[in-house]
């Protein structure tokens, strides 16, 4: 299968990644994809971007070195009620939205905590997307989440970065396994995201890749097969809000 998309990246307008939007456009382009998402962390990340980067992504030219470009953040999960970083009137102005748990925003809690602040998140209408929900610092039940983003078109993240072993999340592929096992039973999508913050990792996909033929995961639950289909989960979301 040719993926196509790649929609979780970070530029050095985080804090904590090394290359331009410029230059992870352009390793978008040469590896061969027609859409990159680039997703700064929110405000509430130590060394980010504030809130008026956000607002003025206006600017910024939907092509770039050749590729279609979507703008937008990887918020942080605040509380346990899925309370994210940025308000409405910032979340309307951007083209995509993931939301993540990130243990410099939130304390770990139970896996009961854990979960509410993701379903939170989940039925929050400007969410697109979760991000590594993989990682073991923030054990989840993985049904509940399965259901409530199949009944609110939330596509759910498959990390390459989450099953690399130099990462620092915990118990990444057992817990991909009990999530992907879970989207199968319910036919909820999947996105596959490098979550890249250097040029080299744009698009990267092995350790995804590998782990999704292992468990014979449907090509037709992976969204990366096509920008319209990935597009078409983001609309359903917009026309709602």
């Amino acid at each position: 299968m040719n993926y196509l998309l790649d929609v979780h990246t970070h530029t050095i307008a985080s804090g904590h990644a090394y290359n331009s939007m410029m230059e992870m456009a352009k390793a978008g382009f040469e590896k061969g994809l027609q859409l990159l998402g680039i997703t700064e962390h929110a405000p509430m990340m130590p060394g980010s971007c504030s809130n008026i980067y956000f607002h003025n992504l206006k600017v910024v030219p939907r092509t770039l070195c050749g590729i279609e470009v979507m703008l937008g953040a990887e918020l942080n999960i605040l509380d346990y009620d899925g309370h994210v970083d940025l308000d409405l009137h910032s979340l309307r102005q951007l083209d995509i939205k993931i939301a993540s748990l990130h243990s410099h925003c939130i304390r770990p809690g139970t896996k009961k905590e854990n979960t509410s602040a993701v379903l939170g998140a989940i039925r929050n209408p400007m969410v697109d997307i979760i991000g590594h929900p993989d990682d073991g610092m923030f054990p989840l039940e993985y049904e509940p989440i399965v259901e409530a983003a199949k009944e609110t078109d939330t596509l759910l993240e498959v990390n390459n970065n989450s099953l690399n072993p130099m990462g620092a999340r915990k118990n990444t592929r057992g817990n991909l396994v009990a999530m992907l096992e879970l989207c199968k039973e319910y036919q909820q999508p999947v996105v596959m995201n490098s979550d890249a913050h250097v040029f080299m990792d744009v698009g990267r996909r092995d350790f995804s890749e590998k782990l999704l033929a292992e468990i014979n995961f449907p090509e037709e639950l992976i969204v990366n097969r096509s920008v319209a289909v990935f597009k078409e989960y983001l609309q359903r979301k917009y026309t709602t809000v």
